[in-house]
C-alpha cells in the first residue's frame, strides 16, 4: 500500500507515523515554504508539482492520496481535487482539523468573522488601534497598507517577503504557545484587537483564550470551502481507518488493518 500524503501540518506528521507503523509506504510532500520544517517519518519530497497535471502524474504511482495540508491551503487542495477527479485516479481524502468555536463567558466579546484577509484589515480599524496579527507571513501584504500607521505586533515563523512598516513590531516565533505567555504578550504590547485565521487545533488556541479573558476583540478570517466531491475527515484516527478500509478493499493490506 503506497500513500501520497500532502503534508505540512501536525496532523500530517501524526498520520504518517501511524501509517508507517502499520506497514504503509508513505511519501509526504512538503511545499518547501517553511525554512526549517518539522519533518515526518517515512519518505519525503519537497517542492511543488508544477500544477494539476504534475500532481496527477506523480500521484499515479500511489494507491491513495491524503491531503492533510493546512485548512487555508486552498490552492494545493483545489489542485489535488482536480488532479484526481478523472476515472482511474487514486482515491483522495481530505484531512482537516475542525475549526474553533468562540469561548463562552461573561465579558467575552463576540468574534468578528470575515471572509478574507482584505476584509480583516478593514475590520481592524473599527475595533482597535493596537492590533496583534497572527495570520502568517504570506498574507501580511493585505495589512501593510491599511495598517501602516498603527503600532502593529505581527507574529510569524519565517521572515516575511514584504516590507514591514516602521511602526510595526515583528516577532518571529513558532508554537505551541501557553496561555500565560500569551497573556503576558497581550499585556506588554497593549493589544486591543487580535487578528487570526480559523486554523483550528490546540497549537495556537491559547491566544484566543487570552484574548477572551482580556475582553479583546477578535477578527477571525473564515476558512475557504473544501473542494466539492472530496471525502472529508477531521482527525487522524478517521484517516487511518479510511486507508485501512481502502487497503482491505483493494487487497493491498496493512499490518494494522
Amino acid at each position: 500500500m503506497r500513500v501520497l500524503l500532502l503534508g505540512g501540518t501536525g496532523e500530517a506528521r501524526a498520520l504518517a507515523a501511524a501509517l508507517v507503523e502499520r506497514g504503509v509506504d508513505v511519501e509526504t510532500s512538503l511545499a518547501g515554504r517553511v525554512a526549517d520544517p518539522v519533518l515526518p517519518v517515512g519518505g519525503l519530497r519537497v517542492g511543488g508539482f508544477g500544477g494539476v497535471d504534475g500532481l496527477a502524474a506523480h500521484a499515479d504511482a500511489f494507491d491513495a492520496v491524503v491531503d492533510a495540508t493546512h485548512p487555508f491551503a486552498e490552492t494545493i487542495s483545489g489542485n489535488a481535487a482536480r488532479a484526481l477527479a478523472e476515472p482511474g485516479s487514486p482515491p483522495l481524502l481530505r484531512l482537516a482539523r475542525p475549526g474553533w468555536s468562540e469561548p463562552a463567558g461573561t465579558g467575552v466579546r463576540p468574534w468578528v468573522r470575515v471572509p478574507d484577509h482584505e476584509t480583516a484589515a478593514a475590520a481592524v480599524l473599527g475595533h482597535g488601534e493596537r492590533p496583534f496579527l497572527t495570520i502568517g507571513r504570506q498574507h501580511l501584504a493585505a495589512f501593510t497598507g491599511p495598517l501602516a500607521h498603527l503600532p502593529v505586533l505581527a507574529r510569524v515563523v519565517d521572515a516575511p517577503e514584504v516590507a514591514v512598516p516602521g511602526a510595526w513590531t515583528l516577532l518571529r516565533s513558532r508554537g505551541p504557545y501557553e496561555p500565560a505567555g500569551e497573556r503576558t504578550l497581550l499585556t506588554e504590547h497593549r493589544v486591543d484587537v487580535l487578528v487570526t485565521k480559523d486554523s483550528g487545533g490546540p497549537l495556537t488556541w491559547p491566544k484566543m483564550l487570552a484574548a477572551a479573558e482580556a475582553g479583546i476583540a477578535c477578527v477571525v478570517v473564515e476558512r475557504p470551502a473544501p473542494p466539492a466531491g472530496v471525502t472529508l475527515v477531521e482527525d487522524v484516527a478517521a484517516a487511518v481507518a479510511w486507508v485501512s478500509a481502502l487497503a482491505a478493499e483493494t487487497g493491498e493490506g496493512t499490518s494494522g488493518a
